[in-house]
């Protein structure tokens, strides 16, 4: 018996050992990262009412220090994230949910991206990115108890790029194609030609459990956004117009932050960024400004490869390459524990390569193995003038997306900007591709001057909403598609926006303050397209057949047919639109397979009684903004141009809004030239931090659709500052 003691003392220490071993290892196992060279830096952050952050400095890198340190004010919560997304600890950090988002790290070989490219940047930038690490570091510093992983500071320069490097092509929908590779799902179809390629045998990748393994509000499946461009012969006052209306989701490691840099060396900048960015990525200087929809050219080529019996060489041009590959340990947060599990990741000459039951496939696609877009962001955010900015947007880094042009001197452009691979004729680029022929693996990627672009049209204006780029300014002044080649994968979507876009424009004459604003926050459907089929299938059901009890069904029918295809919540019927309209417009703008209308009509009914007692609630009583305390009714739809375009179900049946409209500005230059601009968020700057009072107070103007000013002239601004500090290295 005392044997059988002291081994179960012992087996009971060995288990407390493992516990402990595995509950503090992964600290242990993580090396200290070199922080930036020591440099003084320091910036005045000055909050207006509405607490935007205006970051003044004597240095380019001295704002991009107070970015980051006004930021991490407001919610360092989400920058520890992307952080940890970066280092590919992100797991360690959230659980089991976040492993997959690491494995795509290693996957891709962001860290060796960073270290081959990242010396390679200009001397300003990598300034910028230090500046920028270091604001970081001195609150992670100052703030010891907000910090949620040890050893997650310092960060440098380096880090910060590497989360550009990670969350750039899932942009363009990178994440599709890995994932029904690991879980052997077909893949999703190209833009155009619709293309279909079936994955036989399916096999679950052990990380992925149908998770979507992408950086979230990255996928191109879930984001929108409207862009509008007027020049001032279309307008009423002979202003020039930009309308940005980004649509993405409302919190998270891709939300707008709203903030204005002024900095002595002429960075002079308002607009948004998301976390982890030492630039905005959208708004405007004095003389120009810019915003972005994203868009969806075919960028991504896959390859089959031949394998040799062990599967660790591929046959590519009649010669024999080893497969190269390297283990990987995701760190993986189980309660109080960090668990270690193995991985694999493989890369060929065609670039990352996913092995499964039917073969290794190896990915390419644009932008791999590069930082441009770090400079490219940067030296537009510093352009004068159009000649200049064109030059920074000649410098093609960032790889996809959409950019909607105006300036001080009244010119307006639709850029749908790509790094479209050079592919040679020859091969169907829509299916899955030889990867033994090095005839298929394209090396370079076309010129600036092949971007399809819409320059000054006749119309006076321009416009995109996540559609094709021949559809950009009305009838008579589109660009000729027969001019750009079809391997270059131009997408032929159209979507809701697209069109009410074009009808309301094109019925205007001139376009002004009020016109503007009507366009802006419509809430209408077009009677064509993907929803007037789908609604013709609902109103085609034969429910009285296929049901037993379908009085409330029916009754549902029978609303949808006299539905005003206005999701202004005014009408009966808005509440069924709404939710019958989101799954036939996914399956549409994925390009997946159509739901069924009679599941959707029955979940539809089913949940509007369970949770309101009726088929035609008003629709304001279920779409919902929700922040804290705060509960507000708010209108349009999953593809308004107003809108509303995700949602959470919650616990008393209603739908609280996380994706859609979120950072809105309305720019405008007079004929002066002299600039004003005005923005709103759906809650607030300060999106993780209940206690403060920008928690919520944008909540009330977003709903009434009210914007408020941005305070771009500094002699505005201290009219309108509500605090005013020094952060710095200097001040410390």
């Amino acid at each position: 018996m005392k044997v059988i003691k002291r081994i179960g003392i012992g087996l009971l220490i060995l288990i407390l050992l493992i516990a402990i071993a595995l509950a503090v290892w992964e600290p242990i196992s993580v090396s200290s990262v070199s922080p930036p060279p020591k440099k003084d830096y320091e910036a005045r952050i000055v909050r207006d009412n509405f607490g935007v952050p205006h970051i003044f400095g004597k240095t380019d890198a001295d704002v991009a220090y107070g970015v980051a340190y006004a930021h991490a004010e407001d919610d360092f919560k989400t920058l520890q994230e992307v952080t940890a997304m970066t280092r590919g600890r992100m797991a360690t950090l959230n659980g089991v949910d976040s492993a997959p988002i690491d494995y795509v790290a290693a996957l891709l070989d962001v860290d060796g991206t960073v270290k081959r490219k990242y010396d390679d940047l200009p001397v300003d930038v990598r300034a910028v990115l230090d500046g920028y690490a270091s604001g970081l570091n001195a609150y992670a510093e100052e703030n010891p108890d907000e910090v949620s992983l040890s050893k997650l500071f310092p960060v440098n320069g380096r880090d910060i790029a590497a989360g550009f490097v990670l969350r750039s092509p899932f942009f363009f929908g990178l994440n599709g194609p890995i994932q029904a590779l690991t879980e052997g799902k077909p893949l999703r179809k190209e833009g155009g030609p619709s293309l279909s390629v079936p994955i036989e045998n399916r096999t679950v990748h052990p990380l992925s459990e149908d998770k979507i393994i992408t950086p979230v509000g990255t996928d191109p499946g879930e984001n929108g956004s409207n862009a509008y461009a007027i020049a001032p012969e279309r307008s009423s006052d002979d202003k020039t117009r930009l309308v940005s209306n980004s649509h993405q989701p409302l919190r998270g490691n891709v939300a707008w932050y709203e903030l204005v840099v002024h900095s002595e060396e002429g960075w002079d900048f308002a607009g948004a960024n998301f976390p982890g960015s030492p630039f905005p990525f959208l708004g405007h200087n004095k003389n120009l400004g810019w915003t972005n929809t994203v868009n969806r050219p075919d960028l991504i080529d896959i390859y089959k490869l031949t394998l040799n019996e062990k599967r660790n060489a591929y046959e590519y041009d009649g010669e024999w390459l080893p497969l190269e590959k390297k283990r990987i340990w995701l760190k993986i947060k189980y309660g109080p524990f960090v668990i270690p599990y193995p991985q694999m990741v493989y890369r060929s000459v065609h670039g990352p390569v996913i092995l499964n039951e039917n073969g290794g496939y190896a990915l390419r696609y644009a932008g791999m193995d590069q930082l441009d877009m770090l400079t490219q962001y940067y030296r537009i955010n510093k352009a004068q003038n159009f000649d200049e900015w064109q030059a920074a947007m000649a410098g093609q880094g960032v790889p996809a997306t959409n950019f909607v042009y105006a300036d001080a001197k009244g010119n307006i452009g639709m850029f749908y900007n790509a790094m479209f691979p050079d592919r040679a004729p020859g091969f169907d680029w829509r299916t899955v591709l030889p990867g033994d022929n090095s005839k298929a693996v394209w090396q370079n990627t076309l010129p600036f001057t092949r971007v399809p672009a819409l320059i000054n049209p006749a119309s006076g204006y321009v416009m995109n909403a996540n559609n094709t780029p021949y559809i950009a300014a009305g009838p008579g002044d589109e660009l000729n598609r027969d001019t750009f080649s079809p391997l270059m994968g131009i997408e032929d979507d159209e979507t809701n926006r697209s069109m009410r876009s074009i009808d309301i424009l094109e019925r205007f004459g001139k376009i002004g303050e009020a016109e503007i604003r009507e366009l802006k926050y419509d809430t209408a459907y077009v009677k064509r397209g993907y929803a007037k089929k789908w609604l013709d299938e609902i109103a085609a059901l034969d429910l009285p057949i296929r049901m037993k009890d379908g009085g409330q069904y029916i009754q549902a029918q029978r609303l949808l047919g006299e539905w005003d295809w206005d999701l202004d919540g005014n009408g009966p019927a808005d509440a069924l639109a709404l939710m019958v309209l989101r799954p036939a417009n996914k399956s549409h703008y994925q390009r997946g397979d159509k739901p069924d209308p009679l599941e959707i009509l029955q979940e539809t009914v089913d949940h509007l009684v369970e949770h309101f007692g009726k088929v035609d609630p008003p629709m304001l009583d279920v779409l919902r903004l929700r922040q804290g305390d705060v509960d507000l009714p708010v209108d349009g739809g999953n593809d308004t141009i107003r809108a509303s375009t995700l949602w959470d179900v919650e616990e008393d049946g209603r739908l609280s809004v996380r994706h859609g409209d979120s950072f809105i500005m309305f720019v405008e230059w007079d004929k002066a030239g002299a600039v004003t601009s005005r923005s709103i968020q759906p809650f607030g700057s300060a999106t993780t931090r209940p206690d403060s009072p920008h928690y919520t107070d944008q909540m009330q103007l977003f709903v009434d659709k009210k914007l408020k000013p941005v305070w771009f002239d500094p002699a505005e601004l201290e009219k309108n500052k509500a605090s005013e500090k020094l952060v710095g290295s200097t001040q410390r």
